[in-house]
């Protein structure tokens, strides 16, 4: 009996180079494949193929065969994958802000009932059912395992609740067959990740194969029954899940071993570089109702907790991107919050979560988007003639700029004038690393600045970020979903709960006092 699913030597060129190179396997009906590999490896140039993602046949198509139910197929646009039984959830949200949840979840699909006027005047007069509409949305969210209720606005919701919606979309769709999760984890804490996983194997179980691609390895070997790895656009390993670890994983995806980050021990540091009292900020789903802490002058300093709890809120309203209120204070001198001009010319920086939506120009190469933030708060990279009259771009030293942090982070591009679209999520994470970088700040603010990538670069962003502060002195504020990755770098860490803090901790404190923390108890 043939595959559900099965891909025959498929392969892809991009921009003249390489991407994958016959690549061959299938999938059978209610099996969990994890598709795992480092960024730019070519898992989701993979996907786009099986999607039918117009960007494909817009660079040339790809070289190959793609099988379903035994029989050749070939998408010319993702409509012709959903009608074929494909659901795909992607790493960068897809929800419509301003739409409930049931109106997401029957996007394109709603029930309807006719009227006079749509008789008279066509469908588009129709009435949503919207009681049929809440009821299928309540089935799907619930096959998940989770509670949101339909009418709640995506704009209002936690991350966490915004990556079950986008599942429970696709879920919803009668014919579905395959499911593709890219990344469902990422933007999710443990707990919620722990659902999700039952989730899929609920969905296994009843039938929808399922491709799950993840960096967090420890998930794939949990829920996968076959591993599937790539390196450099070739599949390396094709392997049954007999009891196969996450270390395994790792060095078969980057082809060495990898050295975990190392604990350090406790440093005698003096000076407070920054504090703030009773901050408040108005950050849909990360809400912060009163937070008070302060931050000593070269530290790494953690802030953690579960997923809406206001964690991200902290440096997205310090630095003017959300309202704010309460008193901060830099290197002793107050700053009004939510005044993101202020906080960059007092030698503050931030790299928000947000990759796509904030911290990159999509469309913009490389060396432009590093230099960008210098250049308009300093005015680097500008040279000036008639004394000061006019100004121009230093090209020649925005390219060393980019060329010289593209070999420091490892960045993978065909050169520093590549548009920063054509990079993997991973590698764009290192890009609004590097423009942060190139503002020289004294304090910087990073939230979220490993997710959705591999565990080697995930190495290499926590060692540059190690490395600046040891080196270059700069004092660091990681916000993160990832408690052992704070505790590898950080000397405190203050877990965030229902907008406050619930406590401060050295790293080498028990993980239990730092779950009990984020489950707003006290240690």
């Amino acid at each position: 009996m043939a595959p559900l699913l099965k891909l025959e030597g498929v392969s892809k060129d991009f921009y003249g180079a390489s991407v994958l190179e016959d690549v061959s396997f299938s999938l059978e009906k209610g099996e969990i494949v994890g598709l795992v590999g480092e960024n730019g490896a070519g898992k989701t140039t993979l996907m786009s193929i099986l999607f039918g993602m117009p960007v494909i046949a817009e660079s040339g198509g790809y070289r190959g065969k793609i099988f379903l139910d035994g029989n050749e197929v070939s998408f010319s646009n993702p409509f012709d994958a959903l009608d074929a039984g494909f659901g795909m959830v992607h790493q960068e949200f897809s929800l419509i802000p301003g739409f409930t949840a049931a109106e997401n979840i029957m996007l394109g699909r709603e029930p309807v009932k006719t009227n006079p006027a749509a008789a008279v005047f066509g469908p588009r007069l129709s009435t949503l059912r919207r009681g049929v509409m809440s009821e299928r949305s309540k089935k799907a969210i619930a096959r998940l395992g989770v509670k949101i209720a339909p009418d709640t606005l995506v704009s209002e919701m936690p991350v966490g609740h915004k990556q079950f919606t986008e599942i429970a979309r696709e879920i919803d769709r009668e014919n579905v067959k395959i499911l593709v999760l890219d990344e469902p984890t990422a933007v999710l804490a443990e707990t919620e990740a722990e659902i999700l996983l039952s989730a899929i194997r609920n969905l296994a179980a009843g039938g929808i194969a399922i491709i799950f691609i993840s960096h967090r390895l420890n998930e794939i070997t949990e829920a996968a029954d076959r591993v599937v790895v790539l390196r450099d656009g070739r599949v390396i390993k094709d392997e049954k899940n007999d009891h196969l670890k996450a270390s395994d994983l790792a060095v078969w995806m980057v082809g060495r071993e990898l050295s975990a980050s190392t604990l350090h021990g406790e440093r005698e540091l003096s000076g407070e570089a920054f504090r703030a009292e009773q901050l408040w900020v108005d950050m849909p789903g990360e809400t912060v109702r009163d937070v008070s802490f302060f931050v000593k002058q070269g530290e790494i300093f953690g802030i953690g907790g579960l997923a809406g709890q206001g964690k991200l809120g902290i440096p997205n309203g310090i630095m003017g991107l959300f309202p704010a209120g309460g008193s901060i204070f830099f290197e002793g001198k107050p700053l009004a919050p939510g005044d993101p001009r202020a906080a960059l010319d007092a030698g503050m920086a931030f790299v928000s979560e947000d990759r796509r939506g904030v911290g990159l120009l999509l469309d913009e190469s490389l060396d432009w988007n590093i230099a960008f933030g210098a250049m308009q708060s300093r005015g680097a990279f500008l040279k000036s003639f008639l004394g000061g009259l006019l100004t121009q771009r230093d090209e020649k030293a925005m390219r060393r700029l980019a060329e010289n942090y593209i070999q420091k982070l490892e960045i993978k591009c065909t050169s520093c004038r590549q548009p920063a679209k054509e990079l993997s999520g991973g590698n764009q994470q290192k890009v609004c690393l590097a423009k942060a970088f190139a503002l020289e700040p004294r304090l910087l603010f990073v939230s979220e600045p490993t997710r959705g990538i591999d565990v080697g670069a995930k190495k290499i962003v926590l060692d540059t970020l190690l490395s600046y502060n040891r080196k270059q002195g700069t004092t660091i504020v990681m916000v993160s979903s990832e408690l052992e990755e704070l505790r590898s770098i950080c000397d405190r860490i203050a877990i965030v709960s229902e907008g406050r803090v619930a406590g401060i901790l050295p790293p080498d404190k028990p993980a239990a006092e730092f779950g009990l923390l984020m489950a707003g108890g006290e240690t």
